[in-house]
C-alpha cells in the first residue's frame, strides 16, 4: 500500500486519542486514527471501565468537549432507553447508580457517543481510522520522526503513514520504543525524582497491577461456568499484605491499608435515586454489587431487565504477576490475568458466601454482550501505568500531595493546558508494593509535560506523559486523560498552522500565551477556582 501522508498520526483510539482527534480536527488538520481493538474509547469502552472522575465534574474540572461526551452519553439513555419517569428527569443522570462515578453506563453508549462525535469527519475524508491495527515500526531523522508503519489484525497487511506530527496515545506508551524515545518505565528513585515515597533505587520493573475486567448479572438459573484449568492454584494466591487469598471479598483498604471483607449483594433492592459518588468520603467499594455498576434496573421500566448490569473491576483481580511494557512474557501475563478474573468470576458462583449462609451464586452471568466478547470479558485489559516520556517537566509527588505541599490548595503551572484532579492512587505493584493512596490537590497540567525532551514533533496523549510512577496516579484516569490528548492535538495542529514546534511554544513566553489563548477559546479550562483537594 502507499504511504499515507496526513497532518497528525494519532495511534491509538482510547480516551487521549479520540480527543486528540477531535480537537486536530476542530483545528483543520487531517488525521489518520489507528487503535488496536474493535472499539474506540479505550479504558472507557474496550476496557469497560465507566468515567472515574472527581468530585466537582458536574461543575467545573473538565474541557467543553469532554461535558460533550457526558452529555452525549446522559442523552442516549434519554432517547433510546426506557427509562421511568423519575429517573429521564434526573439532570444527572447514573444510569447504573454506582459509587464510582457520576456517570456509570454500559460500554456500548459510549462507543455510539464517541462515534457520533467523530462522523462528521470521517464523512469529510479528513479522518481515516485504522482499526484493529498496531504499530510495528517506525523510521527517524535526527530528531524527527518520519513515518510509522501499523499492521491491520484483520489480514497482516501494513499501511505506512508519514505525517508531521504523531501523537503516541497507545495504552503502554508503544510508538516510543519504536521511535527512540527516551523514557522510562515503573518506580523512580528518590535520587532521580526527589519525591518522599520514592525508594532509593529505581524500578523500571515494579509498577501497578493491570486487571481484565468482566461484566456480570444475576439472573434465575444455574449458569456456572466450567472450572477453570488453574482455578486451584488461583485460589491461593495471598500477598502478605492481603489478609486474605486475593480470590475472596477480602482487600487492603487503599487509604488504611487494613484489609476487611466487602460484601457482595445481588440483586440488592437499594434506594438508586438517591445513590451518589463522593470519592472525597470513600473510594465506594465496601458494596461490590453496587461499587461499579453499570445499570440499575430499578431506573428502568419494569421488565426491561432482568437484572442490574455489574462491572467487576475490584482489587480482586489486580494482577501482581508480571509486567507488559518491553517484556517478552508479555503475552503469558495477559493470558494468566484472565485466567485470575475467571477464577474469580467462578469462586463468585460457586464459593463466595451468601447472607443465608450457603455459598456460591450460581445465577450469576457473563455478560458478554455487554463488552462486545464472547467469553465475558473485556477486550482489552485495563491498563494503569505506561512507559512515560522524559519530559521538559516531571510531574513530581511533591508538586501534588497535601501532605507534602502542607495544603491542598490548587498546583499551578505557568504553561498550563488543562486541569485534573485525581488522589494520587497507585493499585498493589508488581514489586509487592501495598496501595499507596495519598490526597491530592487539584492540579493544572503542564505543558512541559507534553513535549519529549528531544524528538521534535512526537507528543503522548496519554498516560505516557511527564509523570513519575507516584504521580501518574493522580492523571491516570478518564477526564485527566482525555484534556491531555485534546490539548496535545491543539498543539500539534497549532504548531502546524502557525510554522512553530511545540518546543518553541514552551520557550517562547508569547507564543506560549497565545497557545493558551487558543486553548481556552475552544472550551480548555486552564485553571481551578479556589478549592481544596482530597
Amino acid at each position: 500500500m502507499n504511504p499515507l501522508h496526513p497532518d497528525i498520526l494519532i495511534v491509538g483510539g482510547g480516551m487521549g486519542g479520540v480527543s486528540a482527534a477531535l480537537s486536530s480536527l476542530r483545528n483543520g488538520a487531517t488525521v489518520v486514527l489507528t487503535e488496536e481493538y474493535p472499539w474506540l474509547g479505550g479504558q472507557l469502552t474496550s476496557q469497560a471501565v465507566p468515567l472515574d472522575e472527581h468530585t466537582w465534574i458536574e461543575e467545573t474540572g473538565a474541557t467543553a468537549s469532554y461535558r460533550q461526551l457526558r452529555d452525549g452519553i446522559r442523552e442516549y439513555y434519554r432517547r433510546w432507553y426506557p427509562l421511568t419517569e423519575a429517573a429521564r428527569a434526573q439532570v444527572h443522570l447514573n444510569p447504573g447508580a454506582g459509587l464510582v462515578s457520576a456517570i456509570c453506563h454500559e460500554p456500548r453508549v459510549a462507543v455510539a457517543v464517541l462515534e457520533g462525535m467523530l462522523a462528521p469527519y470521517r464523512s469529510s475524508g479528513r479522518l481515516k481510522v485504522l482499526q484493529p491495527a498496531v504499530p510495528v515500526a517506525a523510521t527517524t531523522d535526527g530528531d524527527r520522526v518520519v513515518s510509522v508503519t501499523v499492521e491491520l489484525r484483520e489480514d497482516g497487511s501494513r499501511q505506512t503513514i508519514e505525517p508531521k506530527y504523531v501523537i503516541d496515545a497507545t495504552e503502554l506508551g508503544d510508538v516510543l520504543p519504536l521511535v527512540g524515545a527516551e523514557y522510562v518505565t515503573g518506580f523512580e528513585s528518590q535520587s532521580d525524582t526527589g519525591e518522599p515515597s520514592a525508594p532509593a533505587e529505581a524500578q523500571p520493573d515494579n509498577q501497578q497491577a493491570f486487571s481484565w475486567c468482566f461484566v456480570l448479572d444475576h439472573v434465575d438459573g444455574d449458569h456456572t461456568i466450567d472450572k477453570p484449568a488453574n482455578y486451584d492454584a488461583w485460589s491461593k494466591v495471598q500477598p502478605d499484605f492481603w489478609g486474605a487469598p486475593m480470590i475472596s471479598l477480602t482487600a487492603p483498604d487503599p487509604r488504611s491499608l487494613t484489609p476487611y471483607a466487602r460484601t457482595f449483594s445481588p440483586g440488592m433492592d437499594d434506594d438508586v435515586l438517591a445513590s451518589r459518588a463522593d470519592q472525597r468520603a470513600s473510594g465506594g467499594d465496601n458494596e461490590l454489587w453496587k461499587f461499579r455498576r453499570i445499570a440499575a434496573r430499578k431506573l428502568f421500566v419494569p421488565g426491561a431487565y432482568e437484572s442490574d448490569i455489574v462491572l467487576v473491576n475490584w482489587p480482586m483481580i489486580d494482577y501482581l504477576g508480571g509486567t507488559l511494557p518491553d517484556n517478552p512474557d508479555a503475552a503469558t501475563h495477559l493470558q494468566a490475568s484472565r485466567e485470575q478474573s475467571l477464577a474469580m468470576f467462578y469462586w463468585l458462583q460457586t464459593e463466595a458466601p451468601r447472607p443465608d449462609g450457603g455459598t456460591g451464586w450460581p445465577g450469576l452471568r457473563l455478560r458478554g454482550d455487554v463488552t462486545g466478547t464472547t467469553d465475558g470479558l473485556a477486550q482489552a485489559p485495563y491498563i494503569r501505568e505506561s512507559r512515560r516520556i522524559r519530559a521538559l517537566t516531571t510531574v513530581r509527588e511533591q508538586d501534588l500531595s497535601v501532605a507534602v505541599r502542607g495544603h491542598g490548595k490548587p498546583a499551578q503551572w505557568d504553561d498550563s493546558v488543562g486541569v485534573g484532579m485525581y488522589r494520587i492512587d497507585l493499585h498493589p505493584t508488581t514489586g509487592g508494593d501495598n496501595y499507596l493512596d495519598i490526597a491530592s490537590a487539584p492540579f493544572e497540567i503542564p505543558l512541559g509535560a507534553l513535549i519529549p525532551q528531544r524528538l521534535r514533533n512526537l507528543l503522548p496523549a496519554g498516560k505516557n506523559i511527564g509523570t513519575t510512577h507516584i504521580t501518574n496516579g493522580a492523571f491516570r484516569l478518564h477526564p485527566v486523560e482525555w484534556n491531555i490528548g485534546e490539548s496535545a492535538g491543539a498543539l500539534a495542529a497549532h504548531c502546524i498552522a502557525a510554522g512553530t514546534e511545540p518546543h518553541a511554544v514552551h520557550a517562547d513566553s508569547t507564543q506560549r500565551a497565545d497557545f493558551q489563548r487558543h486553548l481556552t477559546r475552544q472550551g480548555v479550562q486552564l485553571h481551578w477556582p479556589d478549592i481544596v483537594g482530597y
